[in-house]
């Protein structure tokens, strides 16, 4: 199968993603180009390296390991200095590369690390999941979470190159893969209305991995961000669409504690299925719309609800407490991604305060007394 490239177009920071079966040892060659004589280092997730590690050091065998355990609790200040200390200690300059093999959080940290390693160094992604394949590692977000919220401290730093390989998903549980297809719809839901239909139609095959569909779902939704990262890098207005259920995801994630019943994709779907009902409230789409976007996350095996979170015990006045940590939060005030039609998203920015936390009281009025 023949490998697909989608080009981040950013001027002299333009990168690849390369998407496919076998894309990693059809990389290998690009990877040393840039590596160079510099030093490189892999920051790698516990389970994935024992799973997979053996293909990267096939190819950079010289390269020292850093391993750290899965899930979002390694995104933190304290992997932060061990991770950064053990850089250092491998005498990563300037010159050299760090890699990051594992998901989003590996993605997150790793990347965060090489930003402020020596102020920059350079830094290559090997995205793990599908969910790190079509979001997080395309576009050059970097971070840890903090207590007051998720990925709030970070910095935007783009990688060299991104190599996709599908078939390191082979071995990625089945909810995991669920959760990285929210992100896929995201795609379709905020701008591409097409894309949306092909994935109502479509998503179990995808979900089966069956190995053109998938690298088809893939590539459009990195052609997706890529064509927003370029025209705003820096979120400075378009790039904010990405985060259509994000701002009530990461509320959902903080409620929840990062501990593992909510995964970061799980969230997201919940903030979509939130996002769109609220727009239909606001009168933006349809009541009929906003029940299909529930119904194709429904259909993906994805939860819709807050009831669907495991011992979720929260209220609408701490969700909107933790929305207004959001990094959309403008002068204090909360700006929403929202839909005016499936294909369609608008960062609104003055959301109506009465409306919402009715919204909120409503769609929580269950959860508080949950166990």
């Amino acid at each position: 199968m023949t490998l697909r490239r989608v080009p981040v177009a950013l001027g002299e920071r333009s990168y690849d993603v390369v998407i496919g079966p076998g894309a990693l040892g059809q990389s290998v060659e690009r990877l040393r180009e840039i590596v160079g004589g510099g030093q490189a280092a892999i920051v790698a997730d516990d389970t994935v390296w024992a799973q997979h590690g053996h293909q990267v050091s096939a190819l950079l065998a010289e390269a020292p390991v850093i391993t750290v355990p899965p899930g979002e609790g390694s995104k933190s200040f304290a992997s932060f200095e061990r991770v950064a200390e053990a850089l250092l200690a491998a005498n990563v300059g300037r010159d050299g590369t760090v890699i990051a093999f594992g998901g989003g959080v590996v993605g997150d940290l790793a990347g965060f690390a090489a930003a402020t390693l020596r102020r920059g160094c350079r830094f290559v992604q090997i995205p793990t999941t599908l969910l790190a394949m079509v979001d997080s590692s395309v576009g050059g977000k970097t971070a840890i979470n903090a207590r007051a919220g998720k990925n709030l401290v970070g910095a935007f730093y783009q990688p060299a190159l991104v190599v996709a390989d599908t078939s390191l998903l082979h071995s990625l549980p089945n909810r995991e893969l669920r959760a990285g297809y929210a992100e896929i719809l995201k795609y379709g839901f905020l701008g591409n209305r097409a894309f949306a239909d092909y994935l109502e139609t479509n998503g179990k095959v995808i979900l089966d991995q069956s190995p053109d569909e998938l690298a088809y779902a893939i590539e459009v939704s990195v052609q997706e961000k890529a064509r927003i990262v370029a025209a705003d890098e820096r979120e400075k207005g378009e790039r904010a669409l990405l985060n259509l259920g994000h701002t009530f995801g990461h509320a959902l994630e903080a409620a929840a504690g990062y501990d593992g019943r909510l995964l970061h994709g799980e969230g997201v779907a919940v903030g979509m299925t939130l996002a769109a009902r609220f727009s239909a409230d606001c009168g933006m789409i349809t009541e009929a719309e906003a029940k299909r976007v529930e119904r194709m996350i429904a259909d993906s095996g994805l939860p819709t609800r807050p009831q669907d979170i495991p011992g979720l015990i929260t209220s609408a006045a701490e969700q909107r407490a933790f929305m207004q940590q959001d990094k959309k939060v403008e002068a204090g005030q909360l700006r929403l991604v929202l839909l005016e039609a499936i294909g369609a998203a608008r960062l609104v920015r003055s959301v109506d305060e009465t409306a919402l936390m009715a919204f909120l009281t409503t769609a929580f009025s269950t959860v508080s007394s949950a166990s």
